[in-house]
């Protein structure tokens, strides 16, 4: 089993800033939307950000080293979890920063497998351990955080079913649809599917499979692919799809999707910090770290 944990933190959230907010949002959470990294975004007890609860998840799953791969201007994450760029101490967490450094003349991060790229690069020792991947702004449990992390698979992902997302069809759609084998290994990462073409990307048992962008990597296996990784036609960017898909060509059945059913909590609009708010209240009312 590994213990390490990398977090994505460093896209500059322009769905979140660009999308409306209705009455149930106040003006106070639409500017912390406008101005934070979606993981900072204070919709716990006391104003605490929703990455204290993925870190809480990731601890009580048995991880105990994070990187958070940041963008060269989130300075505001250190006022929460340790202003040294390695090794802060945050309820047995040992938290480190990894820096994604935006390429000159680009506005924006080069993507995922960029990110991840650049995190093996400033920590050389990924280069020949295994880790797990996640977002910060989607609330991963502690049981798919927990597979992931016990699995003897080199690489894998979370499979989920996409009849237990609380999503709308129209946002399922926007997620990657995966394909796999009737052994569950990966065969192939569809991009944002069309609402209409769902179906088409049903396993042997009647399920679509879904991506929340949260995977088990062996890091000998997957750094030249990222190294390598082409970028995405018109968003221009380094995906970790991207790079998956040639791995799998390359290494039939050497990613295996572990399939599960629940709901994904995230915050992708602005309207999802009220839903947020009510299902930490509901779920997470006090957490106990267990010091």
């Amino acid at each position: 089993m590994h213990n390490t944990l990398l977090i994505l933190a460093a896209g500059i959230s322009s769905r979140m800033k660009k999308s409306t907010a209705d009455h149930a949002v106040s003006p106070e959470d639409a500017a912390q939307a406008n101005t934070r990294s979606k993981g900072l975004i204070g919709v716990g007890e006391g104003g605490r950000p929703l990455l204290d609860y993925l870190l809480y998840n990731a601890q009580k799953s048995g991880y105990r080293n994070i990187i958070v791969i940041i963008n060269e201007k989130n300075e505001l994450i250190k006022q929460f979890y340790g202003a040294k760029s390695r090794n802060n101490q945050f309820h047995g967490l040992n938290i480190s920063y990894a820096i994604q450094y935006i390429p000159a003349g680009r506005e924006k991060p080069l993507g995922t497998a960029d990110a991840v790229l650049q995190a093996m690069e400033q920590f050389p020792w990924l280069q020949q351990e295994e880790f797990t991947v996640c977002n910060s702004d989607n609330l991963y449990s502690q049981k798919a955080l927990r597979l992931l992390r016990e699995t003897n698979h080199p690489n894998a992902f979370i499979s989920y079913d996409r009849s237990g997302l609380e999503f709308s069809a129209e946002r399922i759609a926007k997620f990657a649809v995966t394909r796999v084998d009737a052994a569950n290994y990966l065969i192939d990462v569809v991009e944002k599917p069309a609402l209409e073409e769902m179906e088409r990307y049903t396993d042997e048992n009647g399920v679509v499979r879904v991506s929340m962008n949260i995977f088990k990597f062996n890091g000998k296996m997957i750094y030249n692919y990222l190294r390598n990784c082409p970028l995405t036609p018109g968003r221009n960017e380094k995906e970790l799809a991207s790079a998956l898909r040639n791995l799998i060509a390359d290494h039939p059945a050497s990613v295996l999707g572990i399939p599960l059913k629940e709901h994904v909590p995230d915050l992708t609009e602005k309207n999802d910090i009220k839903k947020m708010r009510r299902y930490l209240a509901e779920h997470y009312p006090k957490l106990d770290w267990g010091e």
